[in-house]
């Protein structure tokens, strides 16, 4: 680590002193030689102090020595402009100026130009001073500060980080070179997300860098500034496994132990927060042993360089880590102006006749250095077109409260060499951001399970209904309940059931490609089970309904295939509407986010929530449309099935089962459909309420419509009589009653007291009822195989009702028609006692 910054105003480079010194030692001046004068501003106590140079090697200005005039600039851009006057309006003619630190670099780079002088400075880092239109004769044994930036792009690339935050104190040097790194990391397609800056306090700004979610942060402040921006580090707990913070590599080893009073927190509060930190820093100091230009290695330069020091502590000491670009800085003035001596030579012109208005000579210096490459004490000194020394960085992370070499990178070369031994606080580098994990939510494959065994159950009797109605379709009494509309609603229902499958499937099962599929199947199964199921009970009740409401006994004799074609066109309507919604607007897979969660475990994660939906771009207009086609035929189907409730009717034998069925049907969906929509983002809820609703509706609809079917035709024949008994009785209790009315009118005919159409009419109706009693009473009478029984029983064969050869129907000597006059009124008594006492006494007979 550098101790010091270079031409900080607080430090007096008393190194840089003594290494101009130990160059002037190398060899003592030589008599006859003439002098060139080097104006120097450096930031040092003391006052004007001339130094001379020479060198034992006869090949290096043979001819010349070169002397030294320095002034105490204190860093100051203003004493300096001061200074710079004096330096350029005393004798004598100053060949080369020597800046110390950026501030005074900037004023005389900028003034320099106008007196045909070149600028060499050893300890200037500004980025803007690579500014050859300001700048045109500077240049600078110092790297520039951005020679961090690349160094530190590497490094984000590495460890795969994509996001960086970055904080500055607001002077113009970090301004600069953040802008630089700026310009690097957008190439290189990594994000700053947070830029953040402070004059004096970064109290704020650090708080925004932890509001931010900031984890990898780039730190371009001053020593001082770095003490209060840690100590704020700390309080808000920005360090630790989760963040690495990137500091400049130029403080001092110790700069987090030292007292500050502008800061209120203790030593340990500061090691802590520290702890883990990387540095880039220019190397300074050639980590080879290899003997450059000056016949020194860079061990052999410190070693003579701390004599000098006579054992002062090398911290203490200000410009000790700049010591080795002064010694090679003044070496790159002395190699150039050798060159341009000898170019001079052959032009026959000379070093001496330089003067401020001597545009050629300057240019040849400008030429020389601009080409300049040798081996130094820092390690190869080149300069890359703006001025600037190209150099290696030393990467440096802090372990145990102690900096540790973890590598090295030459920008030039694009080499980075890793020594492998990074430490972090957790398992590894930290990410760059809170790790956002996608995690779909799936649904819960216990639910799908059971759900789908009564789905698998339901479709079973659906199929053995769907058997058992066809297998019987001959039997009279499931002719009269017409069995292809039943058959309908049994595939319907079953259909519907079907989908409660792909209702159930999601991203757990199938690929997201193929889900849109899964999609179209929710769609298709469920749409048209409901409009195959519902649209063949709708057709039976409408067709009751009608047949109620139609006085016209014509009516009754509509013929089946209107009820097929009517249950068709509710099927058509949907299958078209369903095809011009797929059409014109397909559904496909659409992702729900939800709030992001943080697990249970300690993890720098969060949990962004996902689900699966099947949707289209206009998916609430086309279920607005749907939804409302279907709700009227639902409230219609209620309506229609509470009139026809007391209706009945040989033609549909079960339209009381199909009402209840449509009430079921219906109250369920009406309830289902918003629900589900609430639910919708609950997919446990939203599939458990569809799918049960669908699966209770099409169970209930099943039963009640088959189960009473397969009761009935699965009792044998002695039960077979007692319910043809109970019909008969029904059937009997009716006609009697309008037997009686028949007698009275037939009484009031002969009387001749009505001769109305209407009365006859009424009159041939009643016949045509009697004789439809007979053919029921000749149906139950008809010779069938009996279970053997006690004589005397109800069922007794010698109790029957009427033998083969009876008339069930009689005239008395009154005129009037006495029915059932044989011994079988005593089955019917014993069937139906009270039905029995309800009997007018003239039509009973013991």
């Amino acid at each position: 680590m550098m101790p010091v910054l270079p031409g900080s105003p607080r430090l007096r480079p008393l190194s840089v002193v003594l290494t101009v010194s130990l160059l002037s030692s190398l060899s003592p001046p030589c008599a006859g030689k003439k002098k060139l004068y080097i104006g120097a501003l450096f930031p040092m106590s003391g006052g004007c102090t001339p130094w001379t140079w020479s060198t034992t090697r006869t090949d290096i200005l043979p001819d010349y020595e070169l002397e030294l005039i320095h002034y105490n600039s204190m860093c100051d851009p203003g004493e300096a402009t001061k200074l710079l006057y004096d330096l350029l309006y005393t004798e004598p003619i100053k060949i080369v100026l020597m800046p110390g630190c950026s501030g005074v670099s900037t004023i005389v780079g900028e003034a320099a130009r106008m007196w045909n002088l070149i600028v060499l400075s050893y300890g200037s880092s500004s980025p803007a001073l690579s500014n050859r239109q300001r700048f045109p004769t500077f240049f600078r044994t110092h790297p520039s500060a951005t020679l961090h930036n690349p160094t530190r792009v590497q490094l984000f690339q590495k460890w795969k980080w994509t996001r960086i935050a970055t904080i500055q104190q607001t002077t113009e040097v970090f301004t600069s070179t953040l802008d630089d790194l700026e310009q690097r990391t957008k190439e290189a397609g990594i994000e700053i997300s947070v830029r953040q800056s402070f004059l004096t306090d970064p109290a704020v700004a650090v708080k925004n860098l932890k509001r931010q979610d900031a984890r990898i942060i780039v730190g371009l402040f001053y020593e001082t500034e770095a003490r209060k921006v840690f100590c704020e580090v700390f309080k808000e707990k920005l360090y630790g496994k989760k963040y690495v913070w990137f500091l400049i590599g130029w403080y001092a080893d110790n700069w987090f132990k030292i007292h500050d009073p502008a800061i209120n927190c203790t030593v340990e509060n500061m090691t802590e927060a520290v702890e883990g930190h990387v540095t880039t820093e220019i190397v300074m100091l050639n980590p080879e042993t290899i003997k450059g230009v000056s016949n020194l290695t860079s061990q052999e330069f410190l070693e003579e360089l701390m004599s000098r020091l006579g054992g002062k502590n090398p911290e203490e000491t200000g410009g000790f880590q700049e010591a080795p670009l002064a010694f090679d800085a003044v070496w790159a003035m002395a190699l150039a102006l050798n060159k341009t001596s000898e170019r001079l030579k052959a032009k026959g012109r000379r070093l001496e006749d330089f003067n401020y208005n001597n545009h050629d000579i300057t240019a040849e210096i400008y030429r020389a250095l601009n080409t300049s490459s040798f081996e130094g004490v820092s390690g190869q000194v080149v300069f890359d077109a703006q001025g600037s020394r190209m150099a290696m960085t030393l990467i440096e992370q802090l372990q145990g409260g102690t900096y540790k070499k973890i590598g090295y990178y030459d920008s030039s070369q694009k080499n980075l060499s890793w020594f492998g031994n990074d430490i972090w606080i957790g398992a590894g580098p930290p990410a760059d951001r809170t790790v956002v994990r996608e995690e779909y939510r799936y649904l819960s494959q216990k639910l799908f399970a059971a759900v789908s065994v009564f789905a698998g159950l339901g479709i079973l009797l659906g199929i053995v209904c769907l058997t058992f109605n066809i297998y019987n379709s001959n039997v009279r009494y499931i002719q009269n309940s017409q069995p292809y509309l039943n058959n309908m609603t049994a595939v319907g229902c079953m259909m519907a059931l079907a989908a409660v499958f792909p209702l159930g499937i999601d991203g757990h099962h199938v690929h997201r490609s193929q889900f849109p599929v899964v999609c179209q199947f929710r769609l298709w199964l469920l749409g048209l089970g409901f409009s195959v199921a519902y649209g063949s009970m709708f057709t039976k009740i409408w067709w009751v309904h009608t047949l109620f409401t139609k006085k016209d006994e014509k009516n009754e004799k509509k013929k089946p295939w209107k009820l097929y074609a009517t249950a068709g066109v509710l099927l058509a309507v949907d299958f078209l509407s369903l095809m011009i919604w797929q059409i014109v607007d397909p559904l496909h897979v659409t992702i729900e986010k939800f709030t992001k969660e943080a697990p249970k475990e300690d993890l720098d994660v969060l949990i962004q929530p996902l689900l699966e939906h099947c949707s289209s771009d206009k998916i609430n207009t086309w279920l607005g449309v749907v939804y409302g086609y279907k709700g009227l035929l639902l409230l219609l189907g209620i309506f229609l099935a509470y009139e026809t409730k007391s209706v009945s009717t040989e033609k549909i034998n079960d339209h009381r089962a199909v009402g209840m069925a449509i009430y079921n049907v219906a109250v369920l969906c009406l309830i289902t459909a918003p629900v589900t929509m609430i639910l919708s983002s609950q997919q446990d809820a939203s599939f458990a309420f569809a799918a049960l609703a669908v699966v209770f509706s099409a169970y209930i609809t099943l039963v009640v419509l088959f189960v009473p079917k397969v009761w009935t035709l699965s009792l044998d024949s002695k039960h077979l009589y007692f319910i043809h008994s109970f019909d008969l009785i029904f059937q009997m209790r009716r006609l009697i009653t309008r037997g009686e009315w028949q007698s009275e009118q037939q009484d009031t005919l002969k009387t001749g007291s009505s001769t109305n159409n209407n009365d006859e009419e009424k009159s041939r109706q009643l016949e045509r009822e009697n004789r439809e009693l007979q053919k029921i009473i000749q149906e139950v009478s008809s010779p069938q195989p009996l279970a053997s029984t006690k004589a005397g029983s109800v069922f007794d064969p010698a109790l029957h009702p009427c033998s083969g050869s009876e008339v069930c129907g009689s005239k008395s000597a009154e005129g009037s028609t006495h029915l059932f006059r044989t011994r079988g009124d005593r089955s019917f008594q014993a069937v139906a006692p009270r039905l029995w006492n309800d009997l007018p006494p003239s039509l009973r007979l013991y």
